[in-house]
């Protein structure tokens, strides 16, 4: 195989990695603070595509339209996470993890309903900034300006991050609430504000991801479901609650998922599970996890 080809995979494992990051990140942190399982974490990603495709109908496409369609997708994604918590979420902390899959499947039903409802069951499409619309030679290949770009992106949400959990007060607040919540609301602090807020940014990670994701992928109904296995199968990888865990479990992920197909093109899904089963047997709580 020529170099230029094998980059070429690289540079795509890549990118489908750093979107899978900027999903399962969100979906990590709420299981390493809150203890809860959000299956309906891929609604919210499908939520974000969605507004952001009505939000470039509504403006104009120009060069700045786009980014404010993805950042008012995540905006309006975050906001709804808002909501979610404080009249359901709350009353699943503490419960069984089967309660928790239950009612977030049934979140799953609700929310792909209601957008088949609002923009029905059509393939929908949004383009890509102008300004990212073309591609640069590297090593031999041509590699799309966009994905260029996601790739810088996930590096920097994961350093910024990383940064706001271990050096600042409200992310040592956040790591406390994780530790044990008790003695925290013992101390005075508002855990719920707490839950609430890492609650509205994770939604607002998957929406912003659901965004991004329009100028290469179709905008379809059940495009949650497809995109929470793989963010499960990130977390698994990584470890549940682990920042960098997430974004060495999405980097593995992609690479064993485009090299793969260079090894058994019909079986490049089993790859991804074979590894997954692995490191369950091996070390049970992810790469980069600790044990509960």
């Amino acid at each position: 195989m020529a170099p230029s080809f094998l980059f070429s995979q690289f540079m795509g494992g890549l990118t489908t990695a750093m979107f899978l990051f900027l999903i399962a990140s969100g979906l990590s942190l709420v299981f390493g603070v809150m203890r809860v399982i959000n299956f309906a974490h891929g609604s919210f990603y499908m939520l974000g595509a969605y507004l952001a495709w009505q939000v470039m109908r509504w403006v104009h496409p120009s060069s700045g339209g786009f980014w404010l369609a993805a950042l008012t997708a995540a905006l309006g994604v975050g906001l709804l996470g808002v909501v979610i918590e404080r009249l359901f979420f709350r009353s699943l902390y503490g419960r069984e993890e089967l309660y928790q899959l239950l009612f977030t499947y049934a979140l799953v039903l609700i929310l792909g309903d209601a957008a088949k409802y609002i923009w029905g069951v059509d393939q929908l499409s949004v383009s890509a900034p102008p300004v990212l619309a073309g591609s640069v030679r590297m090593f031999g290949t041509q590699q799309p300006l966009y994905s260029l770009f996601i790739i810088v992106l996930g590096p920097l949400i994961a350093f910024f991050g990383w940064l706001g959990l271990n050096r600042t007060g409200v992310g040592r607040m956040v790591r406390a609430a994780q530790m044990d919540r008790e003695m925290l609301d013992a101390l005075g602090a508002n855990v719920r504000t707490i839950y609430t807020g890492m609650f509205a940014f994770s939604a607002f990670l998957a929406g912003l991801s659901g965004a991004l994701v329009t100028p290469i992928e179709s905008i379809v109904p059940g495009m949650d479901v497809l995109i929470i296995v793989q963010a499960f199968i990130v977390v698994v990888i990584g470890g549940m609650g682990s920042f960098w865990g997430t974004f060495w479990g999405s980097v593995i992920y992609g690479q064993v998922l485009s090299f793969g197909i260079l090894i058994l093109p019909g079986f490049s899904l089993f790859s991804v599970f074979a590894l997954m089963a692995v490191i369950l047997i091996v070390r049970p709580w992810g790469l980069f996890g600790r044990p509960l």
